[in-house]
């Protein structure tokens, strides 16, 4: 029993604070919503697509949506289709099976379209890359307009690279 406790003692917290990033939130939110507001009337709406990803990107971009990060005040928000959709956010390497779902989810959405890969797998194949069961990257199957690197990434990263996106895209 001791000898855990001083484990414990010698590792320290590994967890970050809390309200730490809140007013780095807040900066990125608002730049968003500016970009936002110029380029969609004042809501950015985004569609995501899981390709064959582990959950874990998706588990960093549903926290996005909690009420830490809570992005919809900034006018950013989910939709479940690619038709009332302005961005699709990719995750995981595509998988055979799911090839051709993406091109069409792809080919639905109207212009003017952003696309994210979203994650290490989306992004280059992960560990994964191309084989008989797997495309690679969504840059093998449809075009991506910017990529979110890490395995998962924060949801700071995302919000930075939808952030990027709207200030390259758009400018």
């Amino acid at each position: 029993m001791l000898s855990i406790l001083n484990k414990i003692r010698k590792t320290g917290f590994l967890t970050e604070k809390v309200g730490a990033p809140e007013d780095e939130i807040l900066v990125l939110g608002k730049h968003c919503q500016r970009e936002i507001a110029a380029s969609f009337g004042g809501s950015l709406a985004i569609r995501m697509v899981d390709a064959g990803s582990c959950n874990g990107c998706e588990l960093e971009m549903h926290a996005l949506n909690n009420s830490f990060y809570d992005i919809e005040r900034f006018g950013i928000h989910f939709v479940a289709s690619p038709r009332h959709a302005d961005m699709l956010l990719v995750t995981g390497v595509v998988s055979r099976h799911m090839q051709e779902a993406l091109k069409r989810t792809y080919a639905c959405t109207p212009a003017p379209k952003l696309v994210v890969a979203m994650g290490d797998c989306a992004t280059n194949g992960g560990e994964f890359g191309v084989s008989y069961a797997s495309c690679g990257p969504v840059a093998n199957v449809i075009p991506v307009d910017a990529c979110v690197k890490g395995c998962p990434p924060t949801p700071i990263n995302l919000l930075r690279a939808i952030l990027e996106i709207l200030q390259k895209k758009y400018v």
